[in-house]
């Protein structure tokens, strides 16, 4: 069979990378498997399977499918050494695969097939418990399928919930929450696999999805201007690692949303105040916003004119 880590050890110095470089494979064939979450030149995760005395890899650029009506690409690369198991760290920038490598799962597996062009396994992990196939397409690309259901629900359309203009506040005031009008550009980020469509227009939201990591999300916001920097100013969440909350009350996304803990250079969480719109109305007028929302605290998310949500011009 020749040297398995040839091809792994010609990629790598061992005098500049913290990464294992053993002189050789271990005998046995042991059925553990990692996941790593890699911050390399593009975000991706990198599944490794323990076969032969070596780590059988595949790098997927969006993570596991967690549909099995959407398969995701996974990239063929060499294989690894065992201690790679229990491998994280920074490879220095400039190296092969520089960046930050982090443990994402790790557990034992299952193969009910192995062959030079598909294998099927189970995996038993920390986080990922399911069947999955990997095919060969072309060369060193592969997809990954999810076997079974799906493990999510389905996204909801992206199209945003809007208020409706009032003179005034309402007068049921304890059943709202308040918050300024921003004035800014409305915008819907959905998150997927690290990365977000809404980065081809503002490419600066590339790290705000990053930090996501597998962590399927949409959020419901404002492009700002403050300080003379634009700003994602986020206010509502209407899909959370898998879950839809369009049907949940406005309560409900709000906490799941604040605890997202959402602070960033250009990105932040909207503040809201439940209960008494008259601070928040002065509030708005000092800082000439346009107005204010009150959001009634039991509304769903509804796409289109709600009068679920009310516009207060200052």
């Amino acid at each position: 069979m020749g040297d398995k880590l040839e091809k792994y050890r010609s990629k790598r110095d061992p005098a500049r990378t913290p990464e294992p470089i053993p002189e050789a494979e271990h005998p046995g064939d042991g059925n553990a498997y990692v996941i790593h979450e890699h911050h390399a030149r593009a975000l991706h995760w990198d599944l490794r399977l323990e076969r032969d005395g070596v780590l059988a890899c595949w790098a997927i650029p969006k993570g596991l499918p967690q549909d099995p009506g959407t398969n995701h690409l996974a990239v063929h690369t060499e294989d690894h050494p065992i201690e790679y198991l229990d491998f994280s760290g920074e490879i220095p920038e400039g190296e092969y695969g520089g960046g930050a490598m982090t443990v994402w799962d790790r557990g034992v597996y299952e193969a009910e097939k192995w062959s030079d062009r598909e294998v099927k396994v189970v995996l038993h992990g920390e986080r990922v418990s399911g069947r999955f196939a990997l095919f060969q397409t072309r060369g060193k690309d592969w997809m990954i399928h999810l076997m079974g259901a799906a493990t999510r629900d389905p996204l909801p359309p992206l199209e945003p919930m809007l208020p409706v203009e009032r003179a005034k506040p309402p007068k049921d005031a304890g059943a709202y929450a308040f918050e300024f009008a921003w004035g800014g550009q409305r915008l819907l980020v959905p998150i997927e696999g690290g990365r977000t469509e809404a980065a081809r227009d503002h490419p600066w939201l590339r790290p705000l999805a990053a930090s996501f990591g597998t962590r399927t999300s949409i959020l419901d916001g404002e492009i700002v201007t403050l300080s003379g920097t634009q700003v994602f100013v986020a206010y509502d969440l209407l899909y959370d690692d898998g879950r839809s909350l369009t049907a949940e009350p406005y309560t409900a996304r709000r906490e799941a949303l604040d605890a997202l803990g959402l602070t960033g250079p250009r990105w932040q969480t909207a503040p809201s105040w439940p209960g008494d719109p008259q601070p928040v109305l002065r509030t708005a007028r000092d800082q000439h916003l346009p107005g204010i929302l009150a959001k009634r605290l039991s509304s769903p998310y509804e796409p289109g004119a709600s009068k679920s949500w009310l516009y207060i011009p200052t």
